[in-house]
């Protein structure tokens, strides 16, 4: 079995196509298990759009509860990017848990700062140690994709990077 890291972020629309591109193109590779890094494009104190921080530290507590990933993926997009809810706000977030899994629990824990150190990591891993310049971004092995800013990744990119022997 082979890792590949996604970093990315739930406000981020290249982020969302780069996960529509991932998931057509995974099947056609068994052997690669996804790890998922939720991190922030523009991490707190920056303005830039909403922060997405509830969303990233929300999916550790979904995981830790057996929720699907994907589903989670899909719901945090969709909030983000096409309800545009008020994503910074704990209580409209915990809403969005609501079928699946303990919302108030979900609050609490996110209240009480739950994997506020998780996403600093997977911020620090990608702005500081990968140097990523934009997400969505990629690694596996030693090789990294980078996301180009204002355009993400193309298909072709990343199946090319997933096609990659070189990191087996």
């Amino acid at each position: 079995m082979s890792k590949l890291e996604v970093f990315f972020d739930y406000a981020c629309p290249y982020c969302l196509r780069g996960h529509e591109y991932l998931m057509e193109l995974l099947p056609r590779y068994p052997q690669i298990e996804v790890e998922w890094h939720p991190c922030e494009a523009h991490p707190r104190p920056d303005r830039y759009g909403p922060h997405s921080d509830l969303l990233a530290r929300g999916m550790y507590f979904a995981q830790e509860c057996g929720v699907d990933l994907l589903h989670y993926h899909r719901r945090m997009y969709r909030a983000a990017l096409t309800d545009r809810a008020n994503i910074e706000n704990l209580r409209i977030v915990s809403g969005l848990m609501v079928d699946m899994l303990d919302s108030d629990a979900f609050l609490e824990a996110l209240a009480d700062g739950a994997y506020k150190n998780k996403l600093a990591e997977n911020n620090r891993l990608a702005w500081s140690n990968h140097r990523f310049s934009a997400v969505p971004s990629y690694r596996m092995g030693i090789k990294l994709l980078k996301s180009i800013e204002d355009i993400g990744v193309t298909r072709e990119r990343l199946a090319g990077f997933l096609s990659d022997e070189d990191w087996m």
